[in-house]
Parts: structure tokens; sequence; C-alpha cells
């Protein structure tokens, strides 16, 4: 008997020894280890993690230190979709939502592959095709370091592009410098330097020439007054002969009502248009299902074109996967930013700090899944996006 309450008494003070940031980091760790949906798929070590970064929780202090930790624990996962709910002035920007520039790493070199639309490293002069050298002053491979998981010491490409993507965000609290060679000659860029006027416009649309509609959503996809303006653009453009919709401005997700309502807008009978899947974990067993799209008002029955991009994130990449498991239109675009996964938000008891990650994974009907699609007319860049649209539908 005194034997159990010696032991009682010590597992007593091992949990109530801890300080607030050490329970909720296991808790934080737990709540990812029965809910995260991708380790098998991203071949995460979770177990590693905890190694890792537990001992290191035992030395926070205050929040800030904390949530710098729980920044830091995220990046083994390295995908945008994997976040805290608050931030702080030198959190590292969210990808995409805060990208501004696509920089990929070809033959040992940093190439700028793509750029966003009106955003500051547009408006600052960078073009595609130019050559990165340094990034605020230092060298480029060694500042990636912060961001690649440490759970591996075999770092693939998606785990290379999320921390170069990372890096060229920058933080909250510094302007970025980007330093390139352009004919032998060191050139610098400041892109926050470049004030940029965000629209509070919901969706653009007009009528381009040969009697082409044009929508444009403006990152709103979370937004279900979308759906009032959306009905109003499809109503005005109902007598063009093609439409282009372009997603290539979404990158901050949505919701599946938005979703839905926009595509029933585009067919005439009910059809699928994603899978969803997650484990049970405690049965050992996995439950799946189909989500279908019901159509909706007046359809608009002539050609449509989906333009994405690596800005097209989330439930940007559900339409345009939809679109095409229904075989309603053309995709033509980038890669998309790959955010993985349907999510879900939790709150750690302790210190109220939301998080959010993919707990579903979710499927083309095709058996794809939608981080691996690939628009059916795959592009080089957004302008390249746009040229490649257009002829497609005035070849002439």
């Amino acid at each position: 008997m005194k034997k159990i309450i010696v032991i009682f008494l010590l597992l007593s003070n091992i949990v109530f020894g801890q300080t607030k940031y050490e329970k909720d980091f296991n808790e934080f760790w737990t709540v990812l280890n029965e809910n995260y949906a991708y380790f098998q798929k991203q071949n995460i070590n979770w177990a590693i993690v905890k190694e890792i970064y537990e001992p290191k929780s035992k030395l926070v202090t205050n929040n800030q230190e904390f949530i710098q930790l729980l920044e830091t624990v995220l990046n083994e996962l390295h995908n945008g979709h994997s976040t805290l709910n608050t931030n702080l002035k030198s959190s590292n920007k969210l990808i995409p939502t805060g990208l501004d520039i696509y920089v990929e790493k070809i033959n040992n070199k940093f190439i700028i592959t793509d750029l966003r639309k009106d955003y500051g490293a547009e408006k600052c002069g960078l073009k595609v095709g130019m050559q990165i050298i340094k990034f605020n002053n230092a060298e480029i491979n060694e500042q990636l370091k912060q961001f690649l998981p440490k759970f591996t010491k075999e770092h693939n490409e998606k785990m290379v592009q999320f921390a170069i993507s990372m890096l060229f965000a920058g933080t909250h609290n510094k302007e970025r410098k980007i330093t390139t060679i352009e004919t032998g000659n060191f050139k610098e860029y400041y892109p926050d330097s470049i004030k940029i006027k965000n629209t509070s416009k919901l969706i653009e649309y007009k009528i381009l020439a040969n009697n082409i509609g044009y929508i444009k959503i403006n990152n709103s996809l979370g937004n279900n007054m979308l759906i009032f303006d959306f009905d109003k653009a499809i109503d005005s453009l109902m007598t063009t002969k093609s439409i282009i919709l372009d997603l290539t401005e979404t990158p901050s997700g949505g919701n599946s009502t938005v979703a839905k309502a926009i595509m029933g807008r585009f067919i005439s009978k009910k059809l699928p248009y994603q899978q969803h899947e997650y484990d049970e974990l405690a049965y050992e067993t996995k439950s799946s299902w189909v989500e279908y799209v019901s159509p909706r008002k007046t359809q608009y029955k002539s050609q449509v074109v989906i333009m994405v991009g690596h800005w097209t994130g989330s439930m940007g990449e559900g339409i345009a996967i939809g679109f095409d498991a229904m075989k309603r239109a053309t995709v033509i675009g980038t890669k998309m930013a790959g955010l993985i996964g349907a999510i879900n938000g939790f709150t750690l008891s302790e210190t109220k700090i939301g998080f959010q990650f993919p707990t579903e994974r979710l499927y083309h009907i095709n058996g794809i899944a939608r981080e691996d699609y690939e628009p059916k007319i795959l592009t080089k860049n957004s302008n390249e996006t746009w040229k490649i649209a257009r002829k497609k539908l005035m070849p002439n």
C-alpha cells in the first residue's frame, strides 16, 4: 500500500510540477498525434519531434517564447495548412497568403519562377527568371535551415520548397531586401517598400473581347456574401459564349458552402466533386465519403476555363478539382498551393492558444490527392496562364 502511495505522489509531483507551457506542449503534441491526417503520407516521425522539442518546453517562461516554440514545431509538418491562430511581430507570414514571390531551387540556384500580380515583389521590379543571390544580406541556404524539419536529415523537394517560400514571405516586423545578379552585376530590390492597395471587392467581373465573360474571385471563398455577388456576376454573363473563372488570387481557403454554391451554377444534375477520408485510430480503420454538388438557380451552359496558380489554396484547389471531376471546365495554370487536407481548430487548455491543422485527407474523384493534382494544361507562371486561357477561348 505504501509503495502505491509513493508512486502516486511521484506521478502527482511530475504532473503538478509542470509549468503551463509544458502541459500545453504535451497537449499540443498529443492532439496532433491523435488527429493529424498526413503523418504517413509525409513520412513524419512525430515521436522524434517530441524528443526534440519537449525539453525546450521546460525552458519556456512566457507566452512569446511559447508561441515561437509552437511555430517551430509546426515547421516539422512543412505545409502552410497547419498554423496558430495568433502571431508575434517577429512571426513569419503565412504561406501562401503572405507570399508574393515564388522562388525555386533549380540547379543549386534560386530562381524566381512566378510573381503574385499587383503585389510588392512584382511592383518593385523583380521579374520571372531572375536569380536571387541573397535574402536580407545573408546567404539563402543557411537561412533555410530554420524552416527545414529536424526529425530527419533527408529533406525532400516539398520540405525544401516549404522552407524557400517561408523565407521569402518574410516576417511581419522586417522589410525584405532581395539581391539578384543580372548580367554579372548585383542589384537590390525592396518589395515591402511598395504600398499595396488591397481591394475591398469580393469579386470582379466583366465581358472581354469576343463576348468572353471574366470572373475573378478576390480571396473571399470564406465569405458567404460572395454567393450573392457571384450570382449577380453569372446572371449578367449568361449570354456570353464562354467564361474564364479566375482563382489565381484565392490563397486563404474558404468553406464548402461557398464552393458548392459557385459550382452549382454550372451543372444540371447532382455530381460528385471530391472525396474525404479520415483515420479512426482507436479502431484501426478509416472513414471515407464522397461530397456532391447540386445544381442551383439558372445554369450557365457554355464553355468554362478555370485559371489557377501558386496562390490558389485550399478551397480554391477544391473548386478546381471539382470542376475537373464534373468535367465542366478546363483547368489551366501552374501547380496550385498544395495545401493539404480539410482543417479543424483546437485550443490549448492553459494558454488558450488556438491552432489548426488537417484532420481529413482530400482527393479528386479519380483518387488523386488534392495536393498532387496538376491542371489539365500546365503552365510555368501566371502570365503564361492568362495568355493560354485567352488563346484557348479565342484561337483566332
